[in-house]
């Protein structure tokens, strides 16, 4: 389980309230209940407005698979992959039919049994890319839907803002109550600034990443699938795969 969002989120907030009490003043002083209302009940509505109920419903209900994502290391799908090409190099293809039995990936267990059942292989690189690009496109819709969130909310703290302004001029005969007033209108964009940069692009961001190793972990096993059909030598395929693993590691530019 990679928790890097959640420790990530964590000591940003840690952070804040350090900063607070280096100031000299207290975190309740920020913990405002109308402004925080605003904020959060606001961006979740501009949210939901952006995309459909079952969309909005379907970002939120999936956040703990993202947060909660465990990254598989490419060295087991290497592994299970050239397993898999040995035996079929050495009792057939047809031999794997029991072997699917045992792998949990689903996208590799129908991606072999589409081979064993004689798919042609331009129509399986078809189906899988079609999977992966499925399953890109979902993530992509999801990450959205915080990005979307992390960009109203500023905003919407500024709306804040402006509202409890106007209750401070509405307040000018009584002096000794404005510094109060003025202190505690600028905490709704305080809470737009902190939602949007510390926690839906965050989250939007980790979405993202993750679809993309989702991404050259169903690709890399796809090739693999296609060698086995095509009865490459296991040495092969391992190379092939482990080369493809390596260049998923680099940064982008240098992969490129």
């Amino acid at each position: 389980m990679d928790v890097a969002t959640l420790i990530g989120i964590g000591v940003a907030f840690a952070a804040v309230i350090a900063s607070i009490f280096m100031e000299g003043s207290s975190p309740m002083s920020v913990v405002l209940p109308a402004p925080m209302m605003l904020v959060i009940g606001g961006t979740l509505g501009a949210g939901l407005a952006t995309t459909t109920l079952k969309g909005f419903i379907a970002a939120f209900s999936s956040l703990g698979k993202y947060l909660l994502y465990k990254q598989q290391d490419a060295g087991e799908t290497v592994d299970l992959v050239v397993s898999l090409a040995d035996k079929a190099r050495r009792e057939g293809l047809l031999a794997l039919e029991d072997a699917t039995r045992d792998i949990d990936d689903d996208f590799i267990k129908d991606g072999l049994q589409s081979a064993i059942d004689g798919t042609d292989p331009e129509d399986l690189r078809a189906i899988m890319e079609a999977q992966i690009d499925g399953q890109k496109a979902a993530d992509k819709a999801i990450a959205k839907v915080f990005a979307d969130m992390g960009g109203f909310a500023p905003t919407i703290g500024i709306i804040g803002t402006v509202v409890s302004l106007v209750h401070v001029l509405e307040n000018l005969d009584q002096p000794a109550t404005l510094g109060h007033m003025i202190a505690a209108a600028f905490v709704a964009t305080l809470w737009g600034l902190l939602s949007a940069n510390l926690i839906w692009l965050p989250i939007s961001a980790r979405i993202k990443r993750i679809s993309e190793l989702e991404a050259q972990k169903k690709e890399m096993a796809m090739e693999g699938l296609l060698a086995i059909q095509a009865g490459a030598n296991p040495r092969s395929v391992g190379a092939r795969l482990r080369a493809l693993a390596f260049d998923a590691k680099k940064p982008a530019k240098e992969a490129a």
